[in-house]
Parts: structure tokens; sequence; C-alpha cells
């Protein structure tokens, strides 16, 4: 076992590595959240969802790399073609992914939308504490993104799964 879970250069081998399916699951992923935490935050326009606070100028891109980095973790959960087992889905940065799509969904959302944030703070609340700090807690989304990536990635040939014979 490597002595740390986090290596862009072993990172980077493996993406090099991927093949056409991985590819495509990153890809399927990336496309998936965008639809997932853009239709229903209004940041992706749809008739289904509207918001009340009009939608601010770093939150596409905020959502652009949340699908990346998104996509590229889930692809990780995905087993590569000729390989015998279940796909892993322990190790480093299992957990981080999951957290920072959520906090990626609540820091592009509408800051008067969320129930939650109502019910605590009220709306004046909302857009006076809450709207200020969506985009500290979109940098923390996409920072346990960006880590659950590298960490999933560097640690992929760490225990491969055997090949068919």
């Amino acid at each position: 076992m490597p002595s740390s879970s986090r290596s862009l250069s072993r990172a980077g081998a493996v993406l090099a590595s991927w093949r056409p399916a991985q590819w495509a699951a990153a890809g399927a992923g990336a496309v998936l959240t965008a639809v997932v935490v853009g239709v229903p935050t209004a940041v992706v326009p749809s008739p289904f969802f509207s918001r009340s606070v009009p939608v601010q100028w770093w939150n596409p891109p905020v959502l652009a790399a949340t699908a990346v980095l998104a996509g590229l973790v889930l692809a990780t959960f995905v087993r590569p073609p000729g390989a015998v087992g279940p796909p892993r889905t322990d190790g480093p940065g299992s957990r981080l992914g999951p957290l920072g799509g959520v906090l990626s969904f609540l820091a592009v959302g509408c800051p008067v939308c969320n129930k939650v944030v109502l019910l605590l703070l009220g709306s004046s609340g909302a857009l006076t504490y809450w709207a200020p700090l969506q985009p500290v807690v979109a940098v923390a989304s996409l920072v346990l993104l960006a880590e659950a990536a590298l960490r999933r990635l560097s640690t992929a040939d760490v225990c491969p799964l055997p090949a068919r014979a």
C-alpha cells in the first residue's frame, strides 16, 4: 500500500489507462449530476422549477465543475472491462464525494427556496446570512469533490481487480 492516498501522478496515470467504458461512465455521471443538481436549483432552466432569487454569476461554473468532478468520482466505482469481482465501493474518498455533492446542491440553490434555511432563518435571514455563505459552501464542495476524485484515482491501482482468464 502506498504511503499516501493522494498522488496527482498516480491519478493521472489511472486516468490515462481508462478504457472507453470508464470515460462513458464519467460522462454519463457528469450529465446526470448536472441534471440532478441543476434542474431543481433552477441553474439549468426548466419548466419544473423556478427561483425567487436570480442565478448568480458563479452558479453555472460551480455546477459545471461539480458535474465534471462528480462524473470522475462516479466512474471510479465502475468495474473496468475484463475485471473480475465487484467494483471497489469503499476506500479513500468514498464518503467525500457524496458530501461534496450535497454541499454543491446547497451552494447553487436559491437561498430562499431552501425550506430548512427558511425555517431556521426566515426569508430575510436567508438573504442576509445564508446567501453570502453560499460561495464559501461552493468552494468547500468543490474541494471535497476534488479530494474524493484524487484519492479514489490515486488508489485505483493499489489493489487492482484480477483480469479474467
